[in-house]
């Protein structure tokens, strides 16, 4: 049985192998909680398409599988689009210790894009799309490609994410009454930029 230091360990270790596998790693909450960038696969409809995905490690890792989700918006069938939640069998039912991280971003990732299960979906319009209107899915996975999966979406939405929490760290309380239109007025603004973007903090 292993100890709670081994999968300590190993947490380290997968994490620090993605890392030196030339992915951009971005910690949010110790090294159990982070995002990687992920770009779309070369001659899928997700090509040049960038996202950054949310990975959740739990306490028993790598015996239980992460928890991942796109954080920008992405269409396909088993994404769901308003969270972000991947349904892949492979890291939902099929998981093992003999995989890791890296696994995830080089191989059950892009393989997902590139062959999507629309039988299993979590985007139902998505799924039917795919298997009726295969040059309008193409053309809608594009269009959010465009709009919401791009460098500049995402550097939008972490200067965005960065105003926000300052705000709600309490610097509000440096502004005078006089100032609490104006600072509505911004978190108005910064609201209706991440509704643009897709993206929900």
């Amino acid at each position: 049985m292993s100890s709670p230091n081994s999968g300590k360990r190993r947490m380290d270790t997968d994490l620090i192998k993605l890392i030196e596998s030339q992915h951009e790693v971005t910690i949010t909450g110790g090294l159990n909680e982070f995002s990687v960038k992920f770009y779309g696969p070369k001659g899928t409809a997700y090509e040049g398409g960038v996202w950054r995905v949310r990975v959740d490690l739990p306490e028993k890792y790598p015996f239980k599988s992460p928890s991942i989700g796109f954080i920008n918006k992405i269409y396909h069938p088993n994404i769901d689009e308003a969270s972000g939640t991947v349904c892949l069998d492979v890291i939902n039912q099929a998981w093992t210790a003999l995989y890791d991280l890296a696994n995830i971003f080089e191989s059950f990732l892009p393989q997902l894009l590139t062959y999507p299960n629309a039988a299993d979906p979590l985007n139902s319009e998505a799924a039917s799309l795919y298997i009726h209107k295969p040059d309008d899915f193409t053309r809608k996975c594009k269009d959010y490609v465009e709009r919401y999966a791009s460098e500049e979406a995402i550097s939008k939405y972490y200067s965005l994410e960065g105003s926000l929490k300052s705000l709600s760290d309490g610097s509000m309380n440096r502004y005078s009454e006089d100032d609490s239109d104006s600072v509505s007025d911004m978190s108005d603004y910064m609201d209706d930029d991440l509704d643009d973007l897709g993206l929900e903090l």
